[in-house]
């Protein structure tokens, strides 16, 4: 964890944390970072425990691979210490109980991030038995680790690549972007989770730039489902929207 206002002043690290993306009634997170050895701004808060000075402000949290390599990282604010104690996982160690604030920490976002550290997000498919909220939540993780996904291959794939969308899968728009990203990207990847979003990765940097095709196969499914979700500032479906986009961006798509 480092601070929002300088970089470089970091607040330290945990082992592991309860409560991250399990908001409260009121939407902050109540959250316990297991096996802590906290700095900076954090370790003087914990000094005034049960006093007024409490609150180190905000920070961004970073997810770590079992390497020590930055996963993604989440906004966090109203950073504030209300607990602490001996931690069993080392001498020296505290697990520090925190209370936060961060919207984007969906639910249902750890096991995909357990998926990225442990190397086991390496086949397609695994978001097709997710329920709404769990679609939100891969979508999220998605977007956060799109940098260290692509951490290896870094620049688009050549122009004129051919890309196979399974549209068998696509219920509605975040298992249509779920597909998207997956077959651009592989396993787990990012290629928009929105209208607005899709537009800017079709301006490259994120895998794939113009001209390529895409080849949708069962669009059919796509086509009837999709046609009922309308776009934000008007009546046009968002399917109809999705082949504007791709067609203002020279993108050949084959509908199977």
């Amino acid at each position: 964890m480092t601070s929002d206002e300088d970089e470089s002043e970091f607040w330290g690290f945990a082992q592991g944390a309860q409560g991250l993306f399990t908001p409260s009634e009121d939407g902050l997170r109540h959250v316990e970072l297991l096996g802590c050895s906290p700095q900076g701004r954090l370790l003087t808060c914990l000094d005034h425990l049960g006093g007024r000075r409490t609150s180190a402000g905000s920070a961004h949290l970073a997810l770590l691979d079992t390497e020590g390599i930055e996963m993604g990282s989440y906004f966090v604010s109203n950073v504030t210490a209300t607990a602490a104690r001996p931690s069993p996982r080392g001498e020296g160690l505290l697990d520090v109980t925190v209370r936060l604030w961060c919207d984007q920490l969906l639910p249902g976002s750890a096991w995909v991030w357990d998926l990225l550290r442990a190397g086991q997000l390496n086949r397609k498919g695994l978001w097709h038995s997710l329920d709404p909220e769990g679609r939100k939540a891969w979508l999220s993780v998605a977007m956060w680790s799109r940098e260290y996904q692509r951490r290896e291959h870094s620049e688009d794939a050549a122009p004129g690549q051919v890309f196979t969308l399974d549209g068998r899968q696509v219920v509605d728009a975040d298992s249509f972007y779920c597909a998207l990203g997956e077959a651009i990207n592989g396993p787990g990847g990012y290629f928009g989770w929105n209208l607005a979003a899709v537009d800017d990765c079709l301006g490259g940097g994120f895998g794939a730039s113009p001209p390529f095709t895409l080849e949708w196969r069962h669009s059919g499914i796509a086509r009837s489902l999709l046609s009922h979700h309308h776009a934000v500032d008007g009546d046009t479906s968002t399917f109809e929207v999705l082949l504007e986009i791709f067609a203002d961006h020279d993108i050949d798509v084959l509908l199977r």
